[in-house]
């Protein structure tokens, strides 16, 4: 079928909220985490800097009812007005709007639920509209004056991913012509802190690297939340002009024994890899953006995917949350961002403590990026220079 055209991306994280900046963070190589008070305790976490957080800050200000959003509310529409303005759309009232979230309003779902426990069960009328994950999107329509479709999916750490598929399959439909579609989490909160701690998987690690993903030898697991927002602007290709085409799309999900455990070879991720390569008619590629959480069964299991699928000849492998974190259900937006940038740069991110033995970086003219999450399930998309 017809390719997907890439034709804007905007993006807000620990990496930075502009293509420049971003791209002088990844070619550094210097990780971003650092340590948050939560739960009061110091917590490592991939936080916004200062200047993202005044964007936040200046967006709240805009209109009286943007101060009652939750922050993954108010950088997706940061990241979505950015989209489409690189994308250089200017009509956007027919723009579909896809952009998804494991956890959602965190933040503001928390603080409801405190002053619920504390105030004799008396809650404010916007505790409701305001903490669904339907919110962002809505949101973002209402924001940018648009009247197409207006969705969200929540697919844990997938989300994001899953967002992208659906909007490539309702634009190559003809259903839709232009899709904003992506993820954004703020997760950096008490209580979801507390949850990743209670499955054992937070990183105790204090190194130069505190999230280590694809270290082999790594001992314990060493997950770091961070949070962000990362929406593409996407649209059929015409043969106009864009900065990435996406070729192969893939999904599966497994039946799994726990509900955050992989198989050992991660029997989604090999079936979603074989697919997005399928449909891109093609057998190899020159990179794969990991999805690699940091966890010892989880970056075990996607290697073995990989190994498995591409026998001897196996890609370079990167990925990013040793930089900025785990950002859940926005995670792999961020690292297809991640992928078109090396495109665009026309160079791959190497692991700095990695030993994984692999091919040797070159000009990157394919790159697939994985994204799996609790729940066994899995999206691969795989995107050539256009």
């Amino acid at each position: 079928m017809q390719n997907i055209l890439i034709a804007g991306i905007g993006s807000i994280s620990s990496l930075g909220n502009n293509a420049e900046e971003i791209w002088e963070n990844y070619k550094e190589s210097k990780t971003l985490i650092s340590d948050c008070c939560l739960n009061n305790q110091d917590v490592k976490v991939g936080k916004l800097n200062s200047d993202s957080e005044n964007l936040i800050k200046e967006l709240r200000k805009e209109k009286i009812a943007f101060r009652k959003l939750d922050k993954s509310v108010l950088m997706a529409m940061l990241s979505s007005r950015q989209a489409a303005k690189n994308a250089n759309w200017k009509n956007l009232e027919n723009v579909g709007i896809n952009i998804g979230s494991s956890r959602g309003a965190t933040t503001l779902f928390e603080k409801y639920h405190k002053h619920f426990l504390q105030s004799d069960k008396r809650l404010s009328p916007l505790s409701s509209p305001t903490t669904t994950l339907g919110n962002i999107s809505s949101w973002v329509a209402m924001d940018l004056g648009t009247k197409g479709a207006t969705l969200s999916h929540s697919i844990t750490c997938s989300t994001a991913l899953h967002s992208i598929l659906n909007a490539c399959v309702w634009i190559k439909s003809g259903i839709a012509n232009q899709f904003l579609a992506g993820g954004s989490e703020a997760p950096l909160t008490d209580f979801t802190i507390a949850q990743m701690q209670a499955l054992g998987i937070y990183s105790k690690n204090k190194e130069q690297w505190p999230c280590n993903p694809l270290a082999t030898d790594k001992k314990e697991n060493s997950m770091i939340l961070g949070e962000g927002s990362t929406v593409f602007a996407l649209e059929k290709d015409n043969g106009q002009k864009g900065i990435a085409k996406i070729t192969g799309l893939g999904f599966a999900t497994e039946m799994i024994e726990h509900n955050a455990s992989l198989s050992s070879n991660a029997d989604c991720l090999q079936k979603s890899m074989k697919m997005a390569l399928k449909d891109a008619e093609i057998s190899e590629v020159d990179c794969i953006i990991m999805h690699a959480p940091g966890t010892t069964q989880g970056d075990n299991a996607e290697l073995n995917a990989i190994k498995n699928i591409f026998k001897q000849d196996i890609p370079q492998l990167t990925v990013n949350k040793h930089l900025c974190g785990h950002t859940l259900g926005n995670s792999g937006a961020l690292s297809l961002e991640m992928a078109v940038l090396m495109i665009q740069n026309q160079g791959t991110i190497n692991i700095p403590y990695s030993n994984i033995t692999e091919k040797s970086a070159k000009i990157p003219k394919s790159v697939l990026v994985n994204a799996v999450g609790f729940g066994g399930n899995a999206v691969s998309i795989i995107i050539q220079k256009v």
